[in-house]
């Protein structure tokens, strides 16, 4: 008998989206302490698209990023550069994924966020989404620090 095993990255709680007073919606970007990450990405599909290709978002294949960020949602940092596709806004019926990975042998994770326009749309001031649910900014911070 054969019995293989592999490690996969996990999914943490280290990215968020929120809603600006200027009604922008805006990234949270909070790696596990120093640690270095790449790849960040959005990624928008319609409803029911499945695992069919982002229609909307961008994806940036910069490595070596450290440190917490914060952003317009559809304007990440000029020296991430990002190729950005469809529209830059976000859409009805639309699920978004916000994402991160930090690769190393033993201690790999991703940070996602899950959300839809009509989620963010909800927040109420002071508020983002993270971990499938609404919270504090303050309540993501310390989530997040809580997850490494």
């Amino acid at each position: 008998m054969l019995l293989l095993s592999g490690c996969a990255a996990v999914d943490l709680p280290l990215a968020a989206v929120g809603l600006g007073p200027d009604g922008v919606p805006y990234a949270l970007v909070r790696p596990c302490g120093d640690d270095g990450y790449q790849g960040p990405h959005l990624d928008g599909r319609a409803r029911g698209a499945g695992d069919g290709p982002a229609t909307t978002g961008w994806d940036a294949r910069a490595e070596g990023l450290h440190g917490d960020a914060r952003f317009p949602l559809f304007t990440p940092p000029g020296d991430w550069h990002a190729r950005h596709r469809g529209k830059q806004e976000l859409q009805p019926r639309h699920t978004y994924v916000l994402g991160f990975g930090h690769y190393v042998t033993g201690d790999s994770y991703n940070g996602v966020v899950e959300f839809t326009s009509e989620q963010i749309g909800r927040l109420r001031p002071g508020q983002v989404r993270a971990d499938g649910r609404p919270m504090s900014r303050h309540a993501f911070e310390r989530l997040a620090e809580d997850s490494c």
